[in-house]
């Protein structure tokens, strides 16, 4: 019997629109599996991203690092 393999899920980019929203929902206090769930990446996606951002997170300071 074959097994079928689901196809692969497409990495997705963050857009500057994206870590706005991520700056805005870090200040009401999400949790970060919250904030992944919402932007619809991988937490640890979100860790990276949240990093980069520096604390508190800014989208300016994010975007620059890319």
């Amino acid at each position: 019997m074959a097994t079928t393999q689901r196809p692969r899920k497409a990495y997705k980019r963050l857009k500057f629109e994206d870590r706005k929203h991520i700056e805005k929902l870090s200040a009401e206090g999400k949790t970060v599996d919250e904030m992944a769930l919402i932007i619809g990446v991988h937490s640890s996606t979100m860790y990276r991203e949240l990093e980069k951002g520096g604390v508190p997170y800014r989208a300016e300071v994010a975007q620059q690092s890319v």
